[in-house]
């Protein structure tokens, strides 16, 4: 059901019972999935390519060319899962360099103004609160909430079911599991409710909760912290996760350090 104001390219590719309002605009090497829906006032452009079951509300911009200034030219590409709700004036920009791709998961909830910038790899699962906003090269993983006017510094990496207050500035990598907040954001405690509403065991809890009194303590480097928790935490899995994700950081950990 595409609406006569719309404009699809002849060559996009549309699937079946997709639904696309008034005055959206479909360009040439878009690939939208069946059960979309696209309200209104929509516009998709690049080589971008949505799953299945998106709704994408008004206004909201997908695949556009990258704001990177390196940018050079070339094919760059926007590559969006399934059953994502992408609401009002969202902007997800295509990748910076010949062959690249800015990638969205599925199952993710991105409100509105959010911005994902070129070369962003997000998830599965993750909320974006009103305008949070993705710096190009920034990676997401899966069950983590980004609270409204949050704003993450690039190559930064948020991990699995974190949670960042509202208005936060992230410089440095969010550990998984854990809540920050601040200016500049720093890790205040383990996401208990998040932990509990996805489901993790009542021992990896207990885990983590141990894991990020380590993690807090005063005067410990990283190598340190990183000893402690693997010689007095028990492995379970989501340890391992959170001492893997630490390991290999490359900007920092958001800790109370320089």
């Amino acid at each position: 059901m595409i609406h006569p104001t719309a404009i699809v390219a002849a060559a996009a590719q549309i699937g079946p019972d997709c639904e696309i309002g008034p005055y959206c605009v479909i360009g040439p090497n878009v690939v939208l999935g069946p059960r979309c829906r696209l309200h209104s006032h929509v516009v998709i452009d690049g080589h971008t390519e949505l799953g299945s079951d998106n709704e994408v509300f008004p206004f909201a911009c997908l695949g556009l060319r990258t704001q990177d200034m390196k940018w050079k030219g070339g094919i760059t590409r926007t590559r969006i899962g399934s059953h994502n709700v992408i609401r009002e004036c969202v902007t997800i920009h295509s990748a910076t360099g010949d062959g690249e791709t800015t990638v969205v998961g599925s199952y993710n909830n991105i409100l509105a103004y959010s911005h994902i910038a070129h070369n962003v790899v997000l998830g599965d699962h993750i909320v974006m609160s009103n305008v949070a906003t993705l710096a190009g090269h920034v990676v997401v993983e899966d069950h983590a909430v980004i609270g409204g006017l949050a704003a993450v510094h690039q190559f930064c990496r948020i991990g699995r079911m974190s949670i960042i207050g509202g208005c936060s500035k992230v410089v440095q990598d969010v550990p998984p599991y854990m809540m920050a907040d601040g200016n500049p954001a720093r890790v205040r405690a383990v996401n208990k409710v998040g932990l509990e509403r996805n489901s993790v065991p009542p021992e990896s809890r207990l885990a983590l909760k141990k894991a990020c009194r380590i993690l807090l303590s005063e005067g410990l480097t990283i190598p340190a912290i990183l000893a402690q928790i693997q010689s007095e935490v028990p492995m379970l899995p989501e340890v391992q996760h959170l001492v893997q994700f630490i390991t290999s950081t490359q900007r920092g950990i958001s800790l109370n350090r320089s």
